[in-house]
């Protein structure tokens, strides 16, 4: 008796479970369907369902030119509750648009041109590889490939590659927009923007401007992204015999900050503003960036999180933002001003910099407070104009410095402690002071400490020097 309830209750369960995995079947068909991709040959037909809602869209791979436009934002996204498959889809952008004053302006006050805006909600934009072709550069420096102003945007394998600034190949020695400078940025998520994320998305930058910025934005999350740019030698610019910056006499912008004559964002000129040799510029600006705010409204609550930056001029800049940061497992290298700039309330876990031209890290800020910094140094040989391996200010840090190889520090290379030196600082008026900081420093590198300094807790295995004014 005992044997047959058993037999009954395993053919109960065979039954059950029959019926639970025909339901999951028809469960996962069901979505399947609901979910399924409508397939577009062409871009004109494409760009009919951008204002549509819950529409599930794949253009036929190709390669589409985007060489028309009625608006400034040459292709606007904003239908609701949709996706965007453009897997093996390549856009050729004419750089001739960013310059057309006959294209209507948008509403939102914003005269920045752009080629793809997505502004709807619930928006997953994946696949597409695009880039700049004409080398012509606009008639402003907000020009940009992609705006993202919409609520639980996700933009997916995204590649773009800018080009089309003015002048190229010098980096910021002409300033950072306006007059002469016009730039070409990458990606920008911007205020209203909240719960955007960007997976996987790669950066090439062969123009002046941003890689991956964020104004305002709420809630983003930055994950296995890749942003690479091009570096110059001041040596190989006054090579030139005809030019840009041959025909200025190569005389660079002058900056504006009066305690700091001969630096411009990470490279020395002469006090007259002349170019000096054995110095190296980023030819792009900064790799992944936090404005702190846009028209008030603050940008906050955003992790990086996986990402390289290579050859840029800062690499990930979270630093100028102040409502802190989270940084977790990224890598920078051969940026040309800091690797990464940290600033008030900043997390950085697990992150790698090397410091060839410029330092691996800093906090620079002597209003920062309460950083916590990570840092794996990677190799740093073989670089020039540079031997600060990181620079600390402010209040109230937690910082650990540690490396896989002492050979990879030049014995040169120093930690300063409440410096004006490299990044940031132009304030004159700044009262310089290093507060409250732990530091363990297990690398060989000499930590010193200049003037202002206040119960410091340093734990190093390099020497610890005092330094006087």
């Amino acid at each position: 008796m005992t044997r047959i309830k058993s037999l009954l209750f395993t053919l109960s369960f065979v039954f059950l479970t029959a019926c639970t995995n025909n339901l999951k079947i028809v469960e996962e068909s069901t979505i399947k369907i609901s979910s399924e991709f409508k397939t577009v040959e062409t871009l004109q037909e494409f760009k009919t369902y951008l204002d549509k809602d819950s529409v599930n869209i794949k253009l036929k791979p190709g390669n589409y030119q985007i060489d028309k436009a009625n608006n400034i934002r040459f292709l606007r996204i904003t239908g609701n509750n949709s996706h965007f498959d453009l897997t093996d889809v390549r856009f050729m952008v004419d750089t001739d648009l960013f310059s057309r004053k006959d294209l209507a302006k948008s509403n939102d006050g914003n005269s920045m041109y752009c080629a793809i805006e997505i502004s709807g909600k619930n928006v997953i934009f994946q696949g597409l590889y695009i880039e700049t072709y004409g080398n012509k550069s606009g008639i402003q420096s907000k020009n940009k490939i992609f705006n993202l102003v919409g609520d639980n945007i996700t933009l997916k394998n995204i590649e773009v590659r800018t080009a089309g600034s003015n002048p190229y190949g010098y980096g910021s020695l002409f300033g950072l927009g306006g007059g002469d400078v016009k730039k070409m940025n990458g990606i920008r998520v911007g205020y209203p923007a909240k719960n955007v994320k960007l997976l996987g998305c790669k950066v090439h930058m062969r123009a002046m401007g941003h890689a991956i910025f964020l104004q305002g934005a709420e809630n983003t999350i930055i994950e296995d992204c890749h942003v690479d740019g091009l570096l110059r030698t001041t040596d190989d610019i006054l090579k030139e015999t005809s030019g840009y910056m041959f025909d200025k006499d190569f005389f660079a912008k002058k900056p504006k900050h009066k305690h700091k004559p001969g630096y411009v964002e990470g490279t020395t000129i002469g006090l007259d503003g002349k170019i000096l040799p054995g110095e190296i510029i980023s030819l792009s600006e900064d790799g992944i960036r936090m404005y702190p705010e846009y028209n008030g409204h603050q940008t906050k609550n955003t992790i990086i999180k996986n990402c390289t930056v290579f050859q840029m001029r800062r690499g990930i800049c979270t630093g100028l933002n102040k409502s802190g940061d989270k940084v977790i497992n990224c890598e920078v290298r051969d940026c040309v001003t800091t690797g990464f700039n940290v600033g008030n309330n900043d997390t950085l876990t697990n992150c790698r910099a090397n410091a060839k031209f410029a330092e691996a890290f800093g906090v620079p800020y002597t209003n920062a407070k309460n950083a916590y910094v990570d840092m794996n140094i990677l190799d740093s040989r073989n670089g020039i104009a540079n031997n600060m391996l990181a620079k600390i200010n402010g209040l109230n840090h937690d910082i650990l410095i540690k490396t896989n190889n002492e050979d990879f520090i030049p014995k040169d290379m120093v930690i300063k402690f409440s410096v004006w030196e490299g990044y940031g600082n132009f304030n004159p008026k700044a009262n310089m002071h290093a507060t409250n900081i732990k530091l363990q420093n297990e690398t060989q590198a000499t930590v010193i400490l200049y003037p202002g300094n206040k119960n410091l807790n340093i734990n190093s295995k390099g020497p610890v020097k005092a330094m006087q004014n």
